[in-house]
């Protein structure tokens, strides 16, 4: 769930869940860390509530407690203990509970939190992402040695090895994968800064069953058809939801690049549009005649009258700009309307590279369009060209001819 308004907090913290979300959103963190961390809060509360205790009860003890349970009971999220203590931050200063005595960090707090600047200021990761590469980063070292001594001698391609073999025995593919690219990421950091002699980065396995091992989804163009055909385009609603999978099939937009996007993103003189990529990267792109009459007619027929700022917006109040999930969902309403089965947003990414090989475009144009830093993702699509590579597919040796 990465939707924080979908979050049902009930029990003795019900009382303090729309303040906490209110203190968390003027933080800027994302929706989905927004929601991760009301969750947390809602599992919390309904432990205190079986426990017969109220909100004056939740002290250091019984944190520690709560997360002893959770750990046995509970599938582990990252950020779990960085999160109750915002919450008890915000607690105490409502005066709900005392204020927590600052304690001295950790050697390992003490890493995590110059790994957390390097992660934000060197490679302009988002907040989720840094999430769970910090959540990875303080398993890993906690595997290598203790919170209070690190030990860095510790940790080699070995412990590297032996830690994924771990959460492989706990967890499914893509999680594992995810854990090899945030320990890559915490040993060139390490290596960095002097904290060990041995670059280890590229020591570190890459599990199996990744993308590599299957094709990747498109629409086909009937059915891209029957999506883009069943948005009512005389509504406000439905021309906001036409702009948005057009966007989506045309440009390989991806979710959060087409929520961030904002009013003077458009350039209407010169028909180009910004987009904000992952991180700090912006791109300028050609709009198509397509697109574009689009947007138009969203902005001047469908789009509330709010002065600027977001492009996409709640189509009732309050006319907020909408969130990665709320694109997502009109890809699936829209399929739904269609009967389709489910597709995301990323879905109709993929259905515009297909479009576009299959269009004559080579690769680095479709990596240049999706803005693919690495090309060995863009040649995914290569395998989808099924007519093109008969054309360099060798006979299977005692085959007849």
């Amino acid at each position: 769930m990465n939707d924080p308004s979908r979050v049902r907090v009930r029990g003795p913290l019900a009382a303090y869940a729309g303040g906490f979300r209110t203190a968390l959103d003027a933080k800027s963190y994302a929706p989905a860390t927004v929601a991760m961390k009301l969750q947390l809060v809602a599992q919390l509360s309904r432990w205190l509530e079986v426990q017969g205790l109220s909100v004056d009860g939740l002290t250091a003890e019984r944190i520690e407690e709560f997360l002893s349970f959770r750990q046995t009971h509970a599938r582990i999220l990252y950020g779990t203990r960085q999160s109750l203590k915002e919450l008890v931050m915000h607690l105490g200063h409502l005066g709900v509970v005392p204020a927590p005595r600052p304690s001295k960090p950790s050697a390992l707090d003490a890493l995590l939190e110059q790994y957390q600047r390097y992660l934000h200021h060197e490679r302009g990761l988002v907040d989720g992402t840094v999430a769970r590469y910090l959540y990875i980063a303080g398993c890993f070292l906690r595997f290598c040695s203790s919170e209070e001594h690190l030990d860095f001698r510790a940790v080699s391609a070995t412990a590297a090895s032996r830690f994924l073999v771990t959460e492989c025995s706990r967890h499914t593919p893509p999680w594992v994968k995810a854990v090899a690219v945030a320990l890559r990421s915490l040993l060139r950091f390490l290596y960095l800064e002097g904290l060990i002699e041995t670059p280890l980065a590229q020591a570190v396995p890459t599990p199996g069953g990744g993308q590599q091992t299957s094709l990747p989804k498109a629409l086909k163009p009937a059915e891209l058809d029957a999506v883009l055909a069943s948005c009512d385009r005389d509504s406000a609603t439905g021309r906001r939801d036409y702009a948005v999978l057009l966007l989506l099939a045309r440009l390989g937009l991806r979710a959060g690049e087409v929520a961030c996007m904002q009013m003077d993103d458009l350039d209407w003189q010169a028909g180009e549009i910004r987009v904000r990529g992952k991180g700090p990267r912006v791109d300028v792109l050609p709009l198509p005649a397509e697109v574009g009459q689009s947007l138009a007619d969203y902005v001047t027929k469908g789009r509330p009258r709010v002065a600027g700022g977001a492009l996409f917006r709640r189509a009732l109040a309050p006319y907020t700009g909408m969130d990665p999930v709320s694109v997502t969902g009109i890809v699936y309403r829209a399929c739904e309307r269609a009967d389709l089965p489910h597709a995301g947003a990323h879905r109709l990414r993929h259905t515009a590279a297909t479009a576009m090989l299959r269009g004559g475009a080579s690769l680095p144009e479709i990596a240049q369009v999706l803005r693919q830093r690495s090309h060995s993702v863009t040649a995914l699509y290569a395998r989808v060209d099924r007519e093109a590579l008969a054309v360099v597919a060798q006979p299977w040796p005692g085959a007849r001819p």
